[in-house]
């Protein structure tokens, strides 16, 4: 088990890693530092990290856990004279959002430079465009170039450069909390790796595998094809899902920061096989795990295409909750992280073949 201050290190590192969909090397490559001790791991050219705890024998049950590696982000669409870029979204974004925000744009050498989203001053605006809604086609970024020469040459840009918000996460000991960038889902990354850091030693009635799986936010595709690659009999998704305590009324509050990890009943992408929730929650009140439950008119995971696989494999949706996903800084808190970590690992190290086949 690491420790406070491992964990902490490890959740900033995951997300100030730069890795939006299609571009997620860096954090595949914590992953890998962080399991290949214990895992027999690998990746495929999606950049899936596939991780296998070196203990299993082949002849049990496999429960799969996975968490997305990809965050939202942008792509450069294209070079404009002036030396501003045009780009497109990598995810669900909400214009209201980007504009006025920093973000790092990889060049040909593979480092990242600080740039701004840029949109027309309001000093050389109509009225009609001052009324006008916000529109990511209107919107820029600028490094600082004085032409497309310029940004081609010197700072080398090329097009379908990937783009990250430009944050640095922090934590708040005192109160508990982290800011930062990516929490959807590397705070997920962070939980798939303590959990098989625990599990390693313990004697266990099932094998374990687990991937950081890519491109879930521009539709889940890198799990799509790990699923042509794990035979699983039962999944735990690891998620950051969006915190709703600072929007709803309190009766239809259901993942609030400091109350323990969400259990998600049914989103547009699954309806939670109700025999493997009902274990769960049975498990959590006896193991005294604090716990929420959802059911969402929207959303979707990694889940959609787990569930759906072999014979129908049994799945829930673990979530950290996470304020404000989808924008360039998220907040949430270390105690959340934990228990659901221990949800995790306390519901593997009870499961076997025959409580399985109860599902």
């Amino acid at each position: 088990m690491r420790t406070k201050e491992q964990n902490i290190e490890l959740i900033k590192r995951l997300s100030n890693a730069n890795g939006v969909s299609g571009f997620e090397d860096e954090v595949a490559q914590i992953g890998r530092k962080e399991s290949e001790s214990f895992c027999e791991v690998k990746e495929d050219s999606l950049r899936n990290l596939y991780m296998t705890l070196k203990d299993n024998t082949g002849k049990k049950p496999k429960i799969w856990l996975d968490a997305h590696s990809d965050e939202l982000g942008f792509i450069v669409q294209a070079i404009k004279p002036n030396g501003t870029m045009t780009f497109l979204p990598l995810g669900g974004w909400s214009p209201n959002n980007v504009p006025s925000s920093k973000v790092r744009v990889q060049n040909a050498k593979g480092e990242y430079l600080s740039g701004v989203v840029a949109a027309k001053p309001v000093h050389f605006m109509s009225q009609a465009e001052k009324n006008a809604s916000l529109n990511i086609e209107n919107m820029v970024i600028d490094l600082g170039a004085v032409s497309a020469e310029d940004l081609k040459e010197n700072f080398q840009i090329r097009m379908a450069a990937p783009i990250v918000p430009d944050v640095e996460c922090t934590y708040d000991e005192q109160r508990d909390l982290f800011i930062g960038k990516a929490f959807d889902c590397r705070i997920g990354c962070a939980a798939v790796l303590e959990s098989l850091n625990q599990l390693k030693d313990e004697a266990l009635d099932v094998d374990v595998v687990a991937t950081l799986s890519v491109q879930e936010e521009v539709g889940e595709r890198g799990v799509h094809a790990a699923v042509q690659n794990i035979d699983a009999d039962i999944a735990i998704i690891f998620e950051g899902c969006p915190a709703d305590d600072t929007f709803y009324e309190p009766y239809m509050i259901q993942t609030a920061m400091k109350k323990g990890p969400m259990l998600r009943h049914f989103d547009r992408s699954m309806i939670t096989n109700p025999r493997f929730m009902r274990y769960t929650l049975d498990m959590c009140e006896e193991k005294q795990i604090p716990v929420q439950e959802s059911v969402r008119s929207g959303g979707g995971t990694n889940a959609k295409y787990i569930h759906t696989s072999r014979y129908g494999v049994p799945t829930i949706v673990v979530g950290v909750p996470v304020r404000y996903i989808h924008s360039h800084h998220g907040i949430c808190a270390y105690e959340d992280y934990l228990n659901s970590v221990k949800l995790a690992v306390e519901l593997v190290k009870q499961l076997n073949a025959d409580v399985i086949k109860q599902f």
